[in-house]
This record gives structure tokens, C-alpha cells and sequence, in this order.
């Protein structure tokens, strides 16, 4: 389901995506790969990341370059981005994709599960932004695209904190864009709708509850990572020049 657009701007740009080795990261990979972009991706998933490498390799024609990082740890973040640097040249797109939607009771939320969930849905969205900033302000160019997520729009009601970094992201993404505009970077997000991860297949998407939701789609189709895929791209290319401090909702127009 990869979008049969080209950006010819992307071709040999430096890209890096957090959580890009599972779900709509891998999707993403694939995508920017496709596109001929040079492509690093952080994930701590090695099998399936090393997996997608090999498979991305022979469909695109070029590897990803795979750095096996946990983002809660931001000093190794950060050596992460300088590699990804080392190997590709200062990144011109950063895609934070990262997240894990856990879900919790209201109930049995610590103040350490509070803190662990922040350091995994929100926190890094910024710091791996202050890391690519300072290349791609020497640029003169660049593209941040922060994943959101519908869940706290539409009130889901069963992980409270997740929805709050959700939120957060929003107000993440239009602070970055005020402060970066100027040097020519563009800071937008994407909010998804229920897209079928096989995560969300195997956790928590059944047949009754799938149907529920895609019955309030304007479009009644399951959405796929690779639905993803072309918003992403569009706002990372010379296309989107002018778009900033925007969220995308590629929701299949959930009601």
C-alpha cells in the first residue's frame, strides 16, 4: 500500500525516524527508502528491525541504517542522532514516531508510570528534535513531522496518560514551529486514526470492535501503516513548503 507519488526532493536527503523498525515506523522506513531517501531509523526492537533492514534492502535497493537505542535514555538518543549524522550527513527530516499506547486504569497510575509513559510518548519528540535542530538550521531547511493520534479527541477513556503526551505533542509541535520557522524548518504533526498494527491485531482489535469503528469511517475501510505513508512524505517534501504548525488527522474521516 506504499503511495505511487515520487517527491523528487527526497531522493538522497537524510531522514531519521524514531520507532521505525515495527507498526507505521516500519511503513515509514520503507516509504522514505523508497523515495531514495538515506534512511536511519531508531528502535530497541533488533530482530524485527534487523529483519525490516534486510527486506527494505531488497525491495528499495539501499539499507536503512538500524541503531538500536531506547529513547528513554536521552544521552544515548542523542549519540544515536550523531550517528545517524556520522553515517548520512545532518538528518533534513526528522519523523518522531515513537510510542506506546499501553492502556492503564486511572486507578493504578503511580507517579513512576506517569513519569516512564511521558519518557516514552512525549519527552523524546523534543529531545530529538533540539538534536537534529542545529544541523538543519546550518541547512537552512528541514521537516519535523511529530505523530499524535486521535485517542484523546474522540475521548478514549482507558490510557489517560498516553492521551495526555497525545495532546501534549500538539502543543510540542506549534511551540517548535514559532521557534524554528524563522531558520526555514517546518514542524507539523499527524494524528492516525486506529490503524491495524499487528500490535493493535494481536492486543486489542477484534472482529466486533474493528467493525464498530470502521462503521463510523466515512471511509469504511481498515486502515493500514501504509495509509500513513503518503502524508508523511507530502509534508516532508518541497510540497508542503509553506505548511507548518499543522495536525494532519488521517482518521478515514472517523465520525
Amino acid at each position: 500500500m506504499m503511495p505511487s507519488a515520487i517527491f523528487p526532493d527526497l531522493a538522497g536527503k537524510p531522514v531519521l525516524i524514531t520507532g521505525g523498525g515495527t507498526g507505521i515506523g516500519a511503513a515509514l522506513t520503507e516509504g522514505f527508502a523508497l523515495q531514495g531517501a538515506r534512511v536511519a531509523f531508531i528502535d530497541i526492537a533488533e530482530a524485527e528491525s534487523l529483519a525490516l533492514c534486510d527486506a527494505v534492502e531488497r525491495r528499495a535497493g539501499s539499507r536503512p541504517l538500524f541503531l538500536k537505542t531506547d529513547l528513554r535514555d536521552i544521552a544515548a538518543l542523542r549519540a544515536a542522532v550523531a550517528a545517524a549524522e556520522d553515517a548520512h550527513g545532518a538528518a533534513r527530516v526528522l519523523v518522531n514516531n515513537a510510542a506506546r499506547d499501553d492502556r492503564h486504569d486511572i486507578a493504578d497510575v503511580t507517579p513512576d508510570y506517569w513519569d516512564a509513559n511521558q519518557a516514552i510518548n512525549l519527552r523524546p519528540h523534543f529531545f530529538t528534535a533540539q538534536a537534529v535542530a542545529e544541523g538543519m538550521k546550518k541547512a537552512g531547511a528541514g521537516s519535523i513531522i511529530n505523530f499524535t493520534s486521535t485517542s484523546f479527541l474522540i475521548n478514549l477513556g482507558t490510557l489517560p496518560s498516553y492521551t495526555a503526551a497525545k495532546a501534549g505533542i500538539i502543543g510540542l509541535t506549534k511551540g517548535l514551529a514559532g521557534a524554528l520557522g524563522p531558520h526555514g524548518i517546518r514542524v507539523n504533526a499527524i494524528a492516525p486514526g486506529w490503524v491495524m498494527t499487528e500490535r493493535q491485531r494481536q492486543l486489542w482489535a477484534n472482529p466486533e470492535s474493528l467493525a464498530a469503528h470502521v462503521a463510523k469511517q466515512c471511509i469504511r475501510e481498515e486502515m493500514q501503516p501504509g495509509d500513513i505513508v503518503g502524508p508523511c512524505l507530502f509534508l516532508a517534501s518541497d510540497a508542503a513548503r509553506m505548511l507548518t504548525a499543522q495536525t494532519m488527522i488521517v482518521d478515514g474521516g472517523f465520525l
